[in-house]
């Protein structure tokens, strides 16, 4: 496992059958911690490199120079001034837990690993890190959770501007094999049943088969989801979009795993 602070391109430009790295990128939350334990699966059953990102928030830290700053217990609801240095300590903490987790979650694992440090703003620099070949592993909520179940801004640009596949964890229901559902546009939609996906190995290791999911509007698609327990969605960008702009909060909503793909 290596730290490395300066910036990298992506891997090697790849088509979706192929999977080059697993990226994971972590900042200690549940959910962060639930999208590694599946990142660190999909890597060693491919047999590729992982590579766990973690970002020093440049945008916290520039909160730090206003005078009027400050920081609120998230239990407590206490206030206490928002310092530079308090800051940069916290930082400090969430990257030894990143690395004690990194260390767990690959531990029994024969797996090609490394950490990715770097501070700036942390869509840009996961942006600046993805590869065409690679898929990149989120917790859907990260550090937003504490208020309230919605998908954070980061994994919202990084879900519509990746160059790579983005798979979206949630960590609150455990993840239990089953199909990977493709939207179609009706259940008499013969010609779209006909043109199931191609669905390449490395996803296929995760779920068992797909199947066809009928549903028209936002609406419609959480009430069918609304009971299911196994399996994944599967999304093309076109259509995760087309869905935000029906219902922001969506995607948060949806318990399964989410794998959107350009």
């Amino acid at each position: 496992m290596t730290n490395d602070d300066a910036p990298q391109g992506g891997g090697p430009q790849a088509p979706l059958s192929e999977l080059v790295r697993v990226l994971a990128l972590l900042d200690a939350s549940r959910h962060s911690l639930a999208a590694l334990a599946a990142a660190v699966n999909l890597a060693s059953q491919r047999h590729v490199e992982l590579v766990a990102l973690y970002v020093e928030d440049l945008d916290l830290l520039s909160c730090a120079a206003f005078p009027f700053s400050c920081e609120i217990g998230a239990q407590s609801g206490l206030t206490r001034p928002l310092t530079h240095d308090s800051l940069e300590s916290s930082i400090a903490h969430q990257l030894q837990r990143v690395q004690q987790a990194l260390a767990a979650a690959v531990a029994g694992h024969d797996l090609c690993h490394r950490l990715e440090v770097s501070r700036g703003r942390i869509a840009a620099e996961a942006l600046g890190k993805a590869g065409p070949g690679d898929v990149l592993v989120l917790g859907k909520v990260g550090t937003s959770e504490r208020w309230g179940k919605r998908l954070g801004s980061t994994s919202r640009r990084l879900i519509l501007e990746a160059p790579c596949s983005v798979l979206l964890w949630d960590e609150t229901h455990p993840f239990r094999r089953g199909p990977l559902r493709w939207l179609i546009a009706s259940e008499d939609d013969q010609m779209q049943e006909a043109a199931a996906p191609s669905i390449p190995a490395w996803l296929a290791s995760l779920f068992d088969g797909a199947a066809p999911l009928p549903a028209r509007h936002a609406g419609e698609l959480e009430n069918k989801l609304a009971s299911a327990d196994a399996g994944g969605l599967l999304l093309h960008r076109s259509e995760l979009e087309n869905l935000l702009k029906e219902d922001e909060s969506l995607i948060a909503r949806v318990s399964l795993p989410i794998l959107v793909i350009p």
